[in-house]
């Protein structure tokens, strides 16, 4: 009641008997002050061109009250500043006031009406927090009622008034309610706060939208406000908060003071982000001021730092408790309905990913982990870092879909698996396009991803599978609450450096290249060579590698002993003293002596580091090697030399798996894998099975976890001609061939034997007829006895495949993806469900459409190899012309295979007059 009375003295302020009811010996209300109305000349003026100015308020014209004319919403402008630019027009301004309970009286002109403005906060004191950010709240201010203070500021609606603007009869009753925003938050009990938001006719839209505006401002000033960002009167600026303010001075000042930014709230892990990245990218720069001016500098980054650390520790402590709990119940888990969220993140650190061409489409090429939805029991998250149109989408959801197909050999089978499996793109990808970050970190700073994960994976077992390990791998993990198959930063950062890996095969007790590790400066590294030459002079080329690199792009190499002035002293030399004498003789110290002052210029001149444009001197390559570390290796004594990768598993118990193998592809040179053979032929399964079981045992007693690669390289020795296999390289990561071979497994309803390395598959329809008419002679077979026999267990066929995620070709973006498909359908280039064998394609995205991936499936190596090859002819064939042969590799991979098969002009002759268009593609 005492509200209502209150809104009744506003509305009529000459009425004695209302301001009878409420006067109180200890209440005093306050009254508007009314003034004589100025001219509308005032309100209304004109430009020297004759236009019309909208006063600096803004406040259109309106009837008055009693008018039967309504006030549209477009004759409403948006709200507008006050001469000092500053204070604001609030949302409900807008709007027509209701007739109100007592009339007003009518005025003869409504040119000078306007509607008044809504003011409704009245800070009393700073926002301040419960760490001390802020000044602390008086506490004689700290709730303040309107009618029992006599506050100093001026209302903007009486201000108005006084200008002759606003009519008394229309004071707007909310104009003198205090709201008082204490510890960033608006105190809601006091006393005017429930009657403000009672009357605000736009409820959450008005006032109170205004008010919690404000305590964004008092609260979260780490994300800065701008005038030009947002529509003034949805979004107030800054300043215009700062206008409502009472104490403006004292908060104005808080809000500007250096470093509030990073003060507010969240303010801080934000801020160390920033600086970490900074850091990071400045730590070799040293600054202008000196050793003290660095200090100095960092003595906030250092207290932001603390902050950082201490989120890195606490996200350390809950991956390791979930990693115990997922071990504790890992048999179930792998048995039972789960969700496997996939993250296939490049956390490589910031200097390598700056220099990794297409970082997003990189990270694309695992598509093959949707495949995990082979087993019935298992649904698939798939992150992905670049947006995929709908055209993509369908394409996967078609080839997903052919898992029945698959099974049956009926390409009618076909279902939709949309619910088994979904693809994500966080939000945050386009956000920050110059910062390289992995898609671990693009994740993390997307909330609406995350909170749709969350909503998946709800009363669910789900865990993380990721890729290159990164420490918001573990960020993640906490945000979705969900444990992580994979090693931690630190364990991943120890072992899967270059450095790391040899010290892991060397307590695994498995072979290794000459080498060694561990270079950090140019003496040691002419030492190290220089001991190694002398002590392996058979050995003619040495690889250098950095630490952290990958894909080759670290290395380079020298033919060491063939440049050597003194080459043909030292070999007569070590020839005459033999092996086992040569260590102990004098001239053994004599070459180390000569080596060591011909290799500073011999390396500047011969040495050829394996990324050009990259490292396109020996200086350049030389400053980033001894700058992350790296280590020397010899290169294989034989010219016929295969590379082959095995893909091992470390379960949470402690198990070890080998889950997939392969022979590598080098289209590129001998030190860049393009693709794979699956399985691999060129290692005896039993000898490779030892040698995994033995990394796997050493990795898993420095804590490794999750998914790992191994690199082998095999040769036959010139000497004993016998196969040796050393180890060569070490990644902690779910690799791109084992998303390929998920691919092929899925494709063929098949298994791999890892004990011994053949992949198999139900029988094709033609083998299964052509076993039958073995078995039974000349009796006919009908074709429904032919798909029961497609479903027996026992009649399996090896297959293999030829895979490769790596192929480029510039004239691939001027073609779309159907018309693509559909001219290699005409030409023969397919998958046969029946048979189960043929060509898939891996699309990753349909912006620059320059990359694929593409498997061929067949029964035996040769075959496939020669299929492949022709795909390759194909596709170059159908988007390029005689005078636009484009940028690719195309053309690599297919030397590379012919080198595979040793194909001979003779061969080649004779393959011309069977099979004339594998001819032309190993031509071409």
């Amino acid at each position: 009641q005492q509200v209502e009375m209150d809104i009744k003295i506003m509305l009529d302020p000459e009425n004695v008997e209302n301001k009878a009811a409420l006067k109180h010996q200890n209440d005093e209300t306050r009254l508007p002050l009314i003034t004589k109305k100025r001219s509308a000349s005032l309100c209304s003026q004109k430009t020297g061109k004759g236009h019309p100015v909208t006063p600096l308020w803004g406040f259109p014209a309106f009837p008055p009250l009693d008018s039967p004319l309504a006030l549209l919403e477009e004759d409403t402008p948006k709200g507008a500043l006050s001469p000092a630019g500053q204070r604001l027009v609030l949302p409900a301004a807008k709007r027509t006031l209701q007739p109100p309970p007592v009339g007003p009286k009518a005025v003869p002109s409504h040119e000078s009406h306007r509607q008044p403005q809504k003011s409704a906060e009245a800070v009393h004191g700073p926002s301040s927090s419960s760490k001390g950010n802020i000044a602390p709240l008086p506490p004689s201010s700290s709730v303040v009622s309107a009618r029992k203070s006599k506050p100093v500021w001026t209302y903007p609606a009486q201000q108005l008034e006084s200008e002759g603007q606003l009519p008394s009869q229309t004071q707007d009753p909310r104009s003198d309610w205090d709201a008082v925003v204490c510890h960033g938050t608006v105190d809601q009990k006091a006393p005017g706060f429930p009657a403000l938001k009672q009357h605000d006719p736009l409820s959450r839209g008005g006032i109170v939208a205004f008010l919690e505006r404000s305590e964004k401002l008092l609260k979260d000033s780490s994300v800065p406000l701008a005038a030009s960002d947002v529509e003034l009167a949805e979004n107030p600026t800054e300043s215009a908060i700062l206008s409502a303010i009472k104490n403006r001075s004292a908060v104005e000042r808080i809000c500007h003071r250096a470093g509030r930014r990073s003060e507010g709230q969240g303010g801080a892990e934000m801020a160390a982000t920033t600086i970490q990245r900074a850091w990071r990218r400045h730590r070799a720069e040293r600054p202008a001021g000196g050793p003290g001016a660095a200090w100095r500098s960092c003595g906030h980054v250092a207290r932001v730092t603390n902050t950082l650390r201490d989120a890195r520790q606490r996200h350390l402590e809950n991956f390791c408790g979930r990693a115990k709990h997922l071990a504790a119940n890992w048999n179930r888990i792998r048995t039972s309905r789960r969700t496997i969220i996939h993250i296939p993140s490049l956390g490589y650190s910031q200097h390598i990913r700056e220099h990794i061409p297409d970082l997003a489409v990189q990270q694309n090429v695992q598509m093959g982990r949707l495949c995990d939805i082979l087993d019935v029991n298992v649904d698939v998250i798939y992150i992905c870092p670049v947006a995929l149109s709908e055209e993509l989408l369908q394409y996967y959801h078609k080839l997903l879909g052919l898992q029945a197909a698959v099974r049956s050999g009926n390409p009618e089978d076909t279902g939709d698996l949309q619910d088994r499996f979904r693809i994500l793109t966080p939000e945050a990808i386009n956000s920050f396009p110059q910062h390289h970050m992995c898609l671990a970190t693009q994740l993390k700073y997307s909330p609406k991803t995350v909170q749709r994960i969350q909503v998946l994976i709800q009363s669910r077992d789900a865990y993380v599978v990721g890729g290159v390990p990164h420490a918001d791998d573990l960020a993640v993990a906490d945000m979705l609450d969900v444990p992580l198959l994979g090693s931690g930063p630190q364990v991943a950062q120890l072992c899967s450096t270059k450095s790391g890996t040899k010290r892991i095969f060397a307590s695994a007790c498995v072979p290794t290249p000459p080498g060694e590790s561990d270079i950090h400066s140019r003496g040691q590294l002419i030492r190290a060579l220089s001991r190694l030459v002398v002590d392996n002079v058979e050995v003619q080329r040495w690889l250098l590698k950095m630490n952290d690199e990958c894909g080759g792009n670290g290395t380079a190499y020298c033919d060491v002993v063939s440049h050597l002035e003194c080459s043909h002293w030292l070999q007569k030399e070590w020839q005459s003293h033999g092996p086992e004498m040569w260590r102990e003789s004098q001239a053994r110290e004599l070459a180390l002596v000569k080596i060591s002052q011909e290799l500073p210029g011999l390396l500047a001149q011969h040495v050829q580091p394996v990324n050009e444009k990259r490292f396109p001197t020996w200086e350049k390559f030389l400053q980033t090697f001894l700058t992350q570390g790296g280590v020397i290796e010899a290169f294989p004594l034989s010219s016929t030399v295969t590379n082959l990768t095995v893909d091992l598993l470390i379960e949470p118990t402690g198990e070890i798996r080998i889950v997939s193998s392969g022979d590598q592809l080098h289209a590129e040179g001998p030190f860049r894998s393009s693709g794979t053979t699956i399985p691999q032929r060129s290692v005896d399964p039993a000898v490779l099975n030892s040698l995994c079981w033995k990394i796997g045992d050493a990795c898993r007693s420095k804590g490794v976890l999750g998914y790992l690669s191994v690199d082998f390289v095999a040769f036959t020795h010139p000497q004993t001609m016998e196969q040796q296999v050393w180890a060569t390289d070490l990644d902690l990561c779910y690799s791109d061939q084992l998303a390929l071979t998920q691919l092929m497994l899925y494709m063929t309803d098949g298994n791999v034997d890892c004990g011994s390395s053949p992949l198999q598959a139900p029988l094709g329809s033609q083998a299964v007829k052509n076993q039958w008419i073995q078995r039974e002679g000349t009796k006919t077979v009908s074709s429904e006895i032919i798909v029961c026999c497609c479903l027996q267990p026992g009649l399996v066929s090896p297959r293999c495949a030829v895979a490769s995620s790596q192929l480029r070709h510039s004239n691939l973006s001027g073609t779309s993806y159907n018309f693509l498909l559909q001219r290699c359908k005409a030409r023969g280039v397919g998958f046969d469900l029946q048979e189960k064998q043929g060509t898939v394609f891996i699309l990753y995205e349909d912006q620059k459409r320059h990359r694929l991936g593409m498997i061929t499936i067949g029964e035996d190596l040769q075959g496939v190899l020669l299929t492949f090859a022709r795909n390759l002819f194909i596709i170059h064939q159908e988007i390029s012309a005689p005078n636009m042969q484009g940028e690719t590799n195309f053309k690599m991979a297919i030397q590379d295979i012919e080198a595979i098969l040793g194909v001979t002009a003779e061969n080649k002759l004779k393959l011309e007059e069977e099979e004339p268009w594998e001819a032309d593609a190993l031509k071409e």
